[in-house]
């Protein structure tokens, strides 16, 4: 009889997750096929000869800096939201949103410096390719502020706490895989210029 209860139980449980969770990690994952795709056509048109070795601009390295310490506070915002301190998630999603729209600026910035060092969109396909992988990347930053900004909006509204973290987590997750995939995109532009 226990073991029927038992049985009964388990099969009352729910056997995904979340749908809205779902949803992010395939998004995720077609974003993941999506850089791969570039950074795959990358490798194959640098070594089809005619392309320009240079510098990557120095405002790069400030920018993945921006976007470390932005991951940092993301995890302020989601241990705070889980601890109920409802005025540190404020605070701690405030700053990410601003980290986050100082990396945009800051890529822009180093588009500009691309300029002046001559690499264009057109000309070379080595520029082409740093323009749009920091671009596409960009966009996602975009919506990745969006995201931080319903969050912030529903802990002003006392919609996050921490019998509520679904929205928090899926934005927390979101943000800390834009900056896992900066740190990737930085690196292999530094590895294989």
């Amino acid at each position: 009889m226990a073991l029927d209860i038992k049985i009964v139980e388990e099969a009352q449980k729910p056997l995904g997750m979340n749908p809205k969770k779902f949803g992010l990690w395939l998004f995720m994952g077609s974003v993941i096929m999506v850089f791969a795709a570039w950074t795959s056509a990358y490798l194959v048109r640098r070594a089809d000869g005619n392309w320009r070795v240079f510098e990557l601009p120095s405002l790069f390295w400030i920018t993945s800096v921006i976007i470390l310490v932005s991951s940092g506070t993301m995890h302020w915002a989601y241990l705070s939201a889980k601890r109920d301190n409802l005025e540190q998630t404020k605070l701690a999603i405030s700053i990410t949103s601003l980290l986050g729209v100082a990396f945009l600026i800051g890529q822009f910035l180093a588009w500009g410096q691309m300029v002046e060092h001559n690499v264009h969109f057109v000309g070379n396909p080595s520029g082409s390719f740093v323009y749009v992988i920091s671009w596409m990347h960009g966009l996602h930053i975009v919506s990745g502020v969006v995201f931080l900004l319903i969050v912030l909006v529903a802990t002003f509204q006392y919609k996050v706490h921490s019998k509520r973290m679904s929205q928090m987590e899926m934005c927390a997750t979101y943000w800390h895989f834009l900056d896992a995939l900066w740190l990737y995109l930085f690196v292999f532009l530094l590895l294989n210029r």
